[in-house]
């Protein structure tokens, strides 16, 4: 039986916008967290948190607001498909590998929660990806993202950017 036409007046479509990326968020976790994240129109922005606890908090309440940070993240952002954070093998000392571990695990449960995707991608990586160099050190990532254009405030929004960059660009990690 052939189709009826739909009666009313015809519907343009709207213009295209680049709404058809999804949000994308790298991390360099930690007590002063590097934050990237490529918007839904292809828009980078990047910046640093600090989840460092009050006099008065307990030390359950850094990872408690990181992960109400991610939420307002997610929401702001339209919802977040992927997540990307840096993977550290060796950490200056015990404390820094214990607030790691701390921070790992509430974005892990907070993702598998939501059914977001996360992957976790090597130090040296990053760096030789930014910089050409597996090694490069702090300096020289704020160099490189420089050099991209960008002005990161310090090497932890450098290491986000750069992870994100990875992550994104066909000429890296993941399209």
């Amino acid at each position: 039986m052939p189709a009826t036409p739909a009666s009313g007046p015809t519907v343009a479509t709207p213009p295209a916008l680049a709404l058809d990326r999804h949000a994308v968020l790298a991390l360099d976790l930690g007590t002063t967290t590097g934050w990237a994240l490529r918007r839904r129109d292809g828009g980078i922005t990047s910046g640093t948190v600090t989840f460092r606890p009050s006099r008065f908090e307990g030390g359950g309440m850094r990872f408690l607001r990181f992960r109400g940070w991610l939420a307002e993240v997610s929401d702001l952002s339209g919802g977040l498909a992927r997540i990307a954070f840096e993977e550290v093998r060796a950490h200056a000392g015990t404390d820094a590998a214990h607030l790691y571990g701390g921070f790992l695990a509430h974005l892990a449960a907070w993702c598998e929660e939501r059914g977001i995707a996360y992957e976790g991608v090597p130090v040296g990586t990053i760096r030789r990806f930014a910089t050409g160099r597996g090694n490069a050190d702090k300096a020289a990532m704020v160099a490189a993202m420089c050099a991209r254009g960008f002005t990161p405030a310090d090497d932890n929004e450098a290491d986000a950017i750069a992870l994100l960059l990875w992550a994104t660009e066909s000429s890296g990690g993941r399209a």
